[in-house]
């Protein structure tokens, strides 16, 4: 078989043409041929004309057959009838190349920086915004080939012109083609097409392509798009007419129809004879578009009945065509606006920092998407205000405008129309939209202001803007589309989406400003705060030169020590007794002035309240510290852990309130905001602690390594927090089942973990265990605190307080106390004395005080059964009501050292009878569910 070399065939059709004409005649394709033809356009070469400066019409080419008619001619009647419509859009001057490039660009740089930075929501957006929806292109056929079918196969012929315009969804491109095939079918001279537009009681026609002749190149060019754009108002001429009647006209001598006007001939010159107009309904019989053809060729003849009929048949199809397009035309505007609205997102994403930022891109999307002239934003100054007034307004100017104005932002001044605009005012103050289509018309519009602004406005759309909670924050508004048209219901609908977003953008940032405000304030406040709450040089350097008393000297080596007996700076003395005896300052090199001058910060953030004040704090660590030397637990304890217990002790309860976390709840404080319901203070005195220790001269851990103070603030939080009873109640049962058991160990974590809380609890709890003078004056500092949160309940929140809180039942307080002692105090100190025989002393007190309470409980029963015998002589005479009276008093449960908890109920009125409650019954299981204790605070 002999091959050829593509070469050899090439050099034989180049000798040969008149075979390879045959040959393309015969098996070319109509696509093949449209390719050709768009990579062969000629070169635009200047005519006679243009060189003398006559204006050529690019629709227009030169044609050798004489199918094309004097330029002049027909740019004045395409001038004249323009001038002559209702409304004329704006010719753009941005090309369609140019546009489709420049928003590829910023497609392109879009997705690069969503491949090129982590996948957040932000540049997952940007990611979106790169799919768009492309409208397919098919090339015509071309003209000669169909006047060749005309003559030749009137079947075939018909069917290439409904193909042609079967499968294009660009009305664009679909009208013209219409256009030439109808001037193809028919011979007219030339054709206008013209759709239907505007709402039902509103329509007008409109006409992007006047007088189109057969020989017009199939696809227009972007810049006479919009320029030959004419609109006829509904049932006026014969296009009107056609339209509003549905009925077709065939002139044949247009100058004797009275609908007819002759003004474009008189000017162009071109006398316009016979005409042949029709309407083209879509599947439901609605017109939709009306094309009209002029001048039968050859010129003189009339259109006759068949050119009718063929086009009956053929306009059908025109219409199914041009209701697809149209509504393709409407997903992709749909498309688009959602792709805007993504955009928006995008932005808002972006920056939410500066509010002119993002107003900039608000108004710069809205001039975009709504095609508009003038974009404002108007913020109100006060949103709960009734009385409407502006604090901040901004404005952005299309560069597509007519004016010569720069895209800049413009922050207008008082004096400006936009400040007293009314109907920025009424939407602001009614939160409804407003639509003026024509604001000549409207009262509600200054036109003085209108005049003095210098910017002509004919129509206007403002909406509200609202924040997330659904309240005004200020309106937006734009001014006259640039196609001259109004604004419609899809406009308003699409603005008010738009705006949606806009208005979370603006609060997001609003908010944010406000948080950047506040967060300086409280940075002032916390810098004024530390200032003010340390303590002065002298007295660190009075305390440094002092000579510290032995432990024996101060009595803190004793378990029965007398809260009461050192004064405010003998205290500070005394801790660093217990410091320097426990070893620690040598051990982890605390500098001696660092720790002088956070224990005098220490007790200066301290609030002067009845009870949980400095005082309490010292008592508290003066306890741990008993515990830890006289008992020996140093020897098991870390000198890391006796730190952090020691410190744990005099921060427990760092700016106590002097009230609990039930009463932080109920009145939604900042601390609870802050923290929480669950601890709520004990988050604060932790927090206050760290604020200490970060405070310039006041790290007593500073030596510490990086890993030594990361396990020392561990301790530090653990030991705080256990201070809070809910959390104790949590634990206690694994640590009494592990001492009662025998199954305790020093070696295991969580065992120590759980000692160290039990061990914090019991020096919270240590003023039971102390003398009984003492500990009854603890309980009524303890009281008095609690009556005056109960007071503020009463007060502030309008509620009756709980017995422990109510200084109206103060005679309960014995029987809240033995509650107290035999549901929360007496088993965790005999738990620790299970592990440890030397804290027996602490027990011991612990008893002698139940005795003193069970006496005054029982005095008072005694007191409150003779009251009600004197009160009611016959009842008491029975011993059976006297039972009952008896029965019925059900003693509260009582308070401890602290006010932080959630009240919890103490055990059953058993105890009264001095029987002792077992942690395990059913008294103490109403304590750890927590309803009632009288240490709860922390």
């Amino acid at each position: 078989m002999t091959t050829f070399d593509f070469s050899d065939v090439e050099a034989f059709l180049d000798c040969h043409p008149d075979l390879f004409e045959e040959y393309l005649i015969r098996k070319g394709k109509c696509d093949v041929v449209g390719r050709w033809l768009k990579e062969h356009q000629p070169s635009k070469v200047l005519t006679a004309e243009e060189k003398r400066g006559v204006p050529r019409d690019p629709l227009w080419p030169s044609n050798p057959d004489g199918l094309r008619r004097r330029s002049s001619h027909m740019e004045l009647r395409r001038n004249f009838a323009r001038s002559k419509a209702a409304h004329r859009t704006y010719d753009e001057h941005v090309s369609l190349s140019e546009h489709e490039s420049q928003s590829s660009m910023r497609r392109r740089a879009l997705l690069r920086k969503a491949s090129s930075l982590p996948p957040t929501t932000a540049h997952i957006l940007s990611a979106l915004l790169e799919s768009r929806v492309n409208v397919p292109q098919y090339a015509s056929s071309a003209i000669d080939y169909k006047y060749r079918l005309k003559e030749t196969n009137e079947r075939e012929f018909f069917l290439e012109l409904v193909k042609d315009i079967s499968n294009d969804l660009d009305l664009t491109n679909l009208s013209y083609k219409i256009l030439i095939n109808v001037c193809i079918l028919v011979d007219a001279d030339r054709c206008s097409l013209f759709l239907v537009e505007g709402p039902a009681h509103k329509r007008t026609l409109v006409s992007k392509f006047f007088d189109v002749h057969s020989g017009t190149t199939v696809r227009p060019s972007s810049s006479t798009l919009n320029s030959n754009e004419v609109q006829v108002p509904w049932g006026k001429g014969i296009i009107g007419y056609v339209a509003e009647h549905g009925e077709t006209v065939n002139i044949s001598n247009a100058y004797e129809d009275h609908r007819f006007s002759d003004e474009i001939d008189k000017l162009t010159g071109y006398k316009t004879q016979s005409i042949l107009c029709m309407a083209i309904c879509n599947s439901d019989g609605e017109v939709i578009g009306v094309v009209q053809a002029i001048n039968k060729n050859p010129m003189g003849t009339p259109f006759t009945e068949d050119d009718e009929k063929v086009l009956q048949m053929y306009l059908p199809f025109c219409g199914i065509s041009i209701s697809n397009a149209k509504l393709f035309s409407e997903s992709r505007k749909e498309y688009e606006r959602s792709r805007a609205l993504l955009e928006v997102v995008n932005d808002l994403f972006e920056e939410q920092t500066d509010l002119e930022k993002i107003v900039r891109k608000i108004m710069q999307r809205a001039l975009t998407l709504l095609q508009c002239e003038r974009c404002s934003v108007l913020l109100l100054e006060d949103i709960h205000s009734h009385v409407v007034k502006f604090s901040k307004t901004f404005e952005l100017m299309s560069p597509l405008c007519n004016m010569d104005h720069d895209i800049s932002m413009e922050k207008l001044s008082c004096s400006d129309w936009l400040i007293n605009n009314s109907i920025a005012e009424l939407v602001a103050s009614t939160g409804l939209p407003v639509n003026i289509s024509d604001v000549c018309q409207d009262p509600r519009f200054d036109a003085e202001a209108d005049q003095a602004s210098g910017f002509h406005i004919r129509s206007v759309l403002c909406v509200p803007i609202w924040n997330r909670t659904h309240q005004i924050i200020g309106v937006a508004q734009i001014l006259n589309r640039l196609d001259r048209k109004t604004f419609n219901d899809a406009d308003q609908r699409l603005f008010e989406a738009f705006v949606i977003f806009c208005g979370l953008g603006i609060n997001n940032t609003m908010m944010y400003n406000q948080v950047t405000k506040t967060w300086a304030k409280q940075s002032v406040a916390l810098d004024m705060l530390s200032y003010h709450a340390t303590c002065s040089k002298v007295e660190v350097d009075r305390l440094k030169a002092a000579k510290i008393p032995l432990s024996g000297e101060l009595g803190i080596d004793e378990f029965h020590f007398n809260d009461f007996s050192l004064d405010n700076d003998a205290m500070i003395t005394a801790s660093l007794r217990m410091f320097l005896e426990l070893g620690v300052v040598q051990k982890f090199k605390i500098d001696y002035e660092v720790l002088c001058r956070w224990l005098l910060t220490v007790r200066k953030n301290y609030r002067t309240v009845a009870y949980h004040n400095w005082r309490h704090a010292f008592n508290v660590s003066q306890c741990m510290f008993v515990m830890i030397t006289t008992a020996s637990f140093q020897d098991v304890l870390s000198d890391a852990e006796t730190l952090a217990l020691m410190v744990g002790c005099l921060c427990h309860d760092l700016d106590h309130r002097g009230t609990n976390n039930a009463f932080q709840a109920m009145t939604d404080s900042a601390l609870a905001l802050l923290y929480g319901t669950s601890a709520t203070l004990e988050h604060h005195h932790f927090n206050h602690a760290v604020m200490i220790l970060q405070s310039e001269g006041h790290n007593i851990f500073a030596n510490l390594c990086s890993k030594e103070y990361s396990n020392m603030m561990q301790l530090l939080k653990q030991a705080i927090l256990s201070t809070d009873l809910t959390l104790h109640f949590q634990r206690r049962t694994k640590f009494f089942d592990c001492v009662l058991s025998g199954e305790f160990s020093w070696t295991e974590e969580g065992h120590r973990e759980v000692l160290r809380s039990m061990l914090m609890t019991a020096s919270d709890l240590g003023a039971i265990t102390r003398p009984w003078k003492i500990s009854k004056q603890v309980a009524e500092l303890v009281t008095s605190e609690f009556f005056e949160q109960g007071d503020r309940e009463r007060s502030e929140l309008k509620l009756t307080p709980s017995a422990i809180f109510d200084r109206n039942r103060k005679d309960e307080l014995p029987a809240l106390q033995l509650e107290w002692i035999d549901g929360i105090c007496k088993p965790l100190y005999q738990a620790l004395v299970k592990l440890n025989r030397k804290l027996q002393p602490m027990v011991d007190g612990i008893d002698a005080n139940r005795r003193k309470w069970q006496e005054l409980c029982s005095s008072n029963q005694q007191t409150h059964r003779a009251s009600v015998s004197n009160q009611n002589p016959e009842t008491c005479q029975s011993p059976e009501l006297r039972q009952v009276a008896e029965t019925n008093q059900h003693p509260e449960p009582t308070k401890s050292p602290k006010s932080d908890e959630n009240p919890k109920s103490g055990p059953s009125s058993e105890c009264d009878q001095g029987r002792k409650c077992d942690p395990n019954t059913e008294s103490v299981d109403r304590l750890t569910s927590g309803q009632l204790s009288v240490e709860q605070s922390e």
